[in-house]
């Protein structure tokens, strides 16, 4: 099993990958080594037919919060330029298969953007989120400023992004930004029950309607329409799409392969 310095990866189990951010002595901040091992490992399980779903998550207290300071304050401007990190950002967002969060404590600045790279966020109750670049002279820097707004409006989207100032895990789920909130204990089993789930679908279809989906972000309706309907016209020709409404007429339980 490869060794980290950030993160925790377990071993698979019900085709659900778990990577822990693992950095408590600076509240899992997001440094460079941080994305470079975290889009690495997501790279790997992009390959693997085996894993089906992904599962984010840091500690009961903290998810992140936010980038290394210190780090970036270490860079000009010719440094931000050259800077890695968005390129590790890219791959994060470009992973075909769902990622659903846990998220405990702070999901602060760079925490926030990561949560908001994830398909699906289950929220502890004591969950805050925040951008609170503002109060350092910058901005989000790794989507933020679009995620957010494109999330839970303009109005809120600038409040939290010129204020600094933080949601509540119970104001994100009002504003759409989780899908549900538990207490922290069982944020993570919460996410595990939903991503092993999601990993007893069929892999292509599930695939493609992610795709969709992001897609609804960042395009027209028109075009948005024209991507579903050709990717549920191509899910036709899969053994998947024949077993599964055989299955429903059979009144039994599906055996997708992912073919």
């Amino acid at each position: 099993m490869h060794n980290y310095q950030d993160i925790l990866v377990d071993e698979p189990q019900s085709g659900v990958l778990t990577i822990r951010l693992n950095r408590p002595e600076s509240y899992n901040a997001l440094r460079t080594q941080l994305l470079k091992e975290l889009a690495g490992v997501l790279d790997q399980a992009a390959d693997d037919s085996n894993i089906k779903a992904v599962i984010i998550t840091g500690s009961d207290t903290v998810f992140a919060a936010g980038a290394d300071i210190k780090e970036m304050a270490s860079l000009d401007a010719v440094g931000v330029m050259n800077d890695p990190r968005p390129a590790y950002w890219r791959r994060i967002a470009l992973f075909p298969k769902p990622i659903v969060a846990a998220v405990n404590g702070f999901a602060l600045g760079g925490g926030c953007e990561l949560m908001m790279h994830c398909d699906i966020v289950i929220a502890g109750d004591n969950a805050l989120f925040g951008q609170p670049e503002i109060n350092l002279g910058i901005i989000p820097g790794a989507g933020g400023t679009q995620r957010l707004i494109r999330t839970i409006g303009k109005s809120m989207a600038m409040q939290m992004v010129l204020s600094g100032e933080f949601i509540t895990a119970h104001q994100a789920l009002s504003f759409g930004l989780v899908s549900e909130v538990t207490i922290p204990e069982l944020s993570l089993q919460r996410a595990t029950e939903l991503a092993r789930k999601i990993a007893t679908k069929p892999p292509i279809a599930v695939r493609l309607a992610k795709e969709a989906l992001l897609k609804a972000y960042e395009t027209t309706l028109d075009s948005g329409l024209n991507l579903e309907r050709k990717s549920f016209t191509l899910l036709a020709a899969t053994q998947d799409r024949n077993e599964g409404i055989s299955a429903f007429m059979e009144k039994r339980q599906p055996n997708f392969t992912g073919k």
